[in-house]
């Protein structure tokens, strides 16, 4: 059960992990304490996480919208169960429609592809919840009613979005009410958006893919040259998907398939395997320099082979295939190196986790991409469009080259862990876009491999791969760390505190013998809530 943590707490830091019976950590204090309100009415750790991922849409719009895509995995105290709720390419996205251009439009209707987030809620309260969906909805339209205080990241956030995207249709509208971005402490009111939100929990989504709502987004769409279709809504389904898993450290660890980039961390953590790295100390460069290589590895694969799992020209399973990460691993020299894609057998983000005292875990994240996504808003309603189409190639003769019908490469991606006798241990996940992946890693690195408490690895400092031999890591890193692994051969950027948000933001809960003990990433707003 993995009770052998380390509470000490070696990173600076404001927080200590919370523990308790029932608990929801995500990066904004409102959405975790409206998490534990339902689980406080009798809800479940699904419901908790329904109520809170609504409300986030509220509070922190500058990671996720009412128009995100989502993904869940679900310990429901018997099976583990992934959840895919990611849109597709509108039927009209062919090579032909993109002639000209050089790649993927990165903002406007261009950018969109069909949302999932709001069927994300629906089909895990219909699959799992305990409460009415319309209770779940309450908090994020009462905040969204009668305003809410913007926290000082998401103020800064947002400042940074309204400079890019104060001309992409309906944004200024909803979101710069006063001609500009709000400051910390100022008051937000989203009227729109709370209409939008009951009239989901009214028909429990149907009026946003088949009636009211889908009618104000395909006109919007189709008003400012979007080829989306009210078929393209009307088809969306999710997928009830099997995990993708490791060993690790004596435990296991689980993430979805692709189209998401979860495979990358299973297969980093499998080449730390066959290397046998755990004995130096964590942030030591003997450590640190072979972690850097196997990421790199393992990241080389992910940018090659991944697309929508429909679309796979290898199989997930041959990418982790034991035999083939010790290959890969074998790569790992004394020196930097800047490795090529492997041929294994043809064949802004939110995220928050949530337990409760059953012993259900839902680790859940939704997202709307780069920072406010496309930037679009519909008009009256306040759904905020995701830009996920960015994450197609034009490359024809790619993997992940955009198609009809089609997920794009996604960065979100909820992590789990399980312990080898098939206990549940760990929910966990770290919003940060490209940062995802590396950051799954570090986290499973440092607490299954170093015990270190969860509160302890979210503090922990982090690196980053760019490019090459290119490697960014936070200043509070060692700088004797830093020279080592420069006389290897990265090269490494330390970015000053400003460039916080490049690490991502990680929550985590972990299961032990008498209850949850959970962390919140710093780098955030957040908070564990729990009793």
């Amino acid at each position: 059960m993995f009770d052998d943590l380390d509470y000490s707490q070696p990173y600076a830091s404001a927080r200590s992990p919370v523990m308790g019976n029932n608990m929801v950590a995500c990066s904004q204090p409102l959405a975790a304490q409206a998490g534990l309100d339902m689980l406080r009415q009798g809800g479940n750790a699904v419901d908790a996480a329904i109520a809170a991922a609504m409300v986030l849409t509220v509070v922190e719009p500058t990671g996720c919208g009412i128009g995100s895509d989502a993904f869940a995995i679900v310990w429901d105290g018997k099976t583990l169960q992934g959840l895919n709720a990611s849109g597709r390419s509108p039927q009209a996205w062919t090579a032909e429609h993109f002639a000209g251009q050089q790649e993927m439009p990165q903002r406007g209707w261009a950018s969109v592809t069909v949302p999932g987030a709001v069927s994300a809620w629906v089909a895990l309260s219909e699959r799992y919840g305990k409460l009415p969906f319309a209770t779940l909805a309450a908090p994020a339209i009462g905040y969204a009613r009668n305003g809410y205080q913007v926290t000082p990241i998401i103020a800064e956030l947002w400042r940074r979005g309204a400079g890019l995207l104060k001309d992409q249709p309906g944004f200024a509208e909803c979101f710069l009410q006063s001609g500009k971005a709000p400051k910390a402490g100022e008051k937000v009111m989203l009227k729109d958006h709370a209409k939008t939100l009951e009239l989901i929990a009214d028909t429990k989504g149907e009026a946003f893919y088949r009636g009211e709502l889908a009618q104000a987004m395909i006109s919007h769409a189709n008003a400012n040259g979007s080829v989306m279709s009210l078929e393209d809504l009307a088809n969306h389904q999710v997928d009830w998907i099997d995990t993708l898993s490791v060993p690790y450290a004596g435990a296991v660890v689980h993430e979805l398939p692709p189209n998401g980039q979860g495979i990358a961390t299973l297969a980093g953590l499998g080449i730390l395997e066959a290397l046998g790295v755990g004995e130096q100390p964590v942030n030591s460069v003997e450590t640190v320099h072979p972690v850097l290589e196997a990421m790199k590895l393992a990241l080389a694969d992910l940018n090659q082979h991944v697309t929508d799992n429909d679309h796979m020209r290898v199989a997930a399973e041959h990418m982790l295939d034991p035999a083939y990460l010790r290959d890969r691993a074998a790569l790992v020299g004394e020196q930097a190196q800047d490795p090529l894609h492997g041929a294994p057998k043809a064949g802004g983000t939110v995220y928050l986790s949530a337990a409760d005292e059953s012993g259900m875990m839902v680790s859940f994240i939704q997202s709307n991409y780069m920072g406010f996504g496309s930037g679009v808003v519909v008009p009256g309603t306040g759904i905020s469009l995701q830009n996920r189409g960015a994450g197609f190639t034009l490359d024809p003769d790619h993997v992940n080259t955009v198609a009809p019908g089609k997920r794009p490469f996604h960065t979100i991606i909820p992590g789990f862990v399980m312990n080898a006798d098939g206990t549940p241990l760990m929910s966990f996940g770290l919003m940060g876009g490209p940062m995802q992946a590396q950051g799954h890693l570090q986290m499973m690195l440092r607490i299954l491999r170093y015990k270190q408490n969860p509160q302890a690895a979210a503090d922990a400092p982090r690196w980053r791969i760019e490019s090459g031999l290119k490697v960014a890591v936070e200043r509070s890193f060692d700088p004797q760390v830093i020279e080592a692994l420069r006389a290897k051969g990265h090269d490494v950027e330390v970015e000053d505190p400003s460039g916080v948000f490049a690490f991502g933001g990680a929550q985590i809960i972990q299961r032990t013998a008498h209850g949850y003990v959970g962390g919140t990433d710093p780098r955030k707003d957040g908070l564990v809530a729990a009793y």
